[in-house]
């Protein structure tokens, strides 16, 4: 029986769950493959840990879900998931290493969200308007 990896990302309101198992390097996202995935600055973001992890990429297939937000913070959700699925699957420190080196966003959640709004107000930072009339 072949080793199975559930893992999730998130970025803002985007959340990925990717599932890892051996196969032969086919990357589905919401059933789509990754080679045919617009526009190719997205693309190339989420092959980051593929190239940086070489030859485990080679030997598993993942497939992700992706629900929520903007197209970049889906982007980077499913990076994220990605990269701790392929570092769960190997159990490798030299891997992790590599992954937090080339940028600590790989493995570690982004959690800045956006600010509420204050009540009885327009926006989270801007004070109400001054009448001195």
């Amino acid at each position: 029986m072949s080793k199975i990896i559930n893992e999730s990302g998130k970025r803002k309101k985007a959340v990925a769950r990717a599932t890892l198992r051996e196969g032969t390097g086919i990357i589905r996202i919401n059933s789509r493959l990754l080679d045919t995935m617009e526009p190719e600055v997205m693309k190339m973001k989420i092959m980051e840990p593929l190239i940086l992890a070489d030859e485990v990429a080679k030997k598993i297939d993942a497939n992700i879900t992706v629900r929520g937000g903007g197209a970049m913070s889906q982007t980077d959700a499913v990076r994220l998931a990605l990269a701790k699925a392929i570092v769960a699957y190997t159990g490798s420190k030299t891997i992790k290493n590599a992954f937090l080196e080339y940028d600590r966003h790989m493995l570690v959640a982004d959690v800045r969200r956006n600010e509420p709004h204050k009540p009885n107000d327009s926006k989270p930072r801007a004070a109400r308007q001054k009448s001195y009339r």
